[in-house]
């Protein structure tokens, strides 16, 4: 697949601990954005944050949170993430979903398959 000029970045902010049927989201959400074909995605997990609710999640010792802040992150053609959103509305209850325009310089796929970085 090649991708290269204008693309969208699809970013998702979903909590450690939210689960969709038995299986954490993001997890779900990485395993729907492979089965459609996208280029992509990476979860980050972050070392602190608040939502909505304004509750602080942290991983600092003193008060560690079960609840971290994740976030996935993928860029495709606007096609590819357009064609995707409105099943992402449908796995993330509580979170946010963001798009944006970017500019892809490069994408070079391994050549090896299994070499995914």
């Amino acid at each position: 697949m090649k991708i290269e000029g204008e693309a969208k970045l699809l970013r998702i902010f979903v909590g450690e601990s939210d689960k969709h049927g038995h299986k954490p989201v993001y997890q779900a959400i990485v395993e729907l954005l492979r089965d459609r074909g996208l280029a992509g995605a990476t979860v980050l997990r972050g070392v602190e944050g608040f939502g909505a609710n304004s509750r602080i999640h942290t991983a600092r010792i003193l008060h560690l949170s079960a609840d971290l802040p994740m976030v996935i992150e993928c860029v495709d053609t606007v096609e590819r993430i357009d064609a995707v959103l409105g099943e992402l509305d449908e796995l993330v209850g509580d979170g946010l979903v963001t798009v944006e325009r970017v500019a892809v310089i490069s994408y070079r796929p391994a050549s090896d398959p299994g070499g995914d970085a």
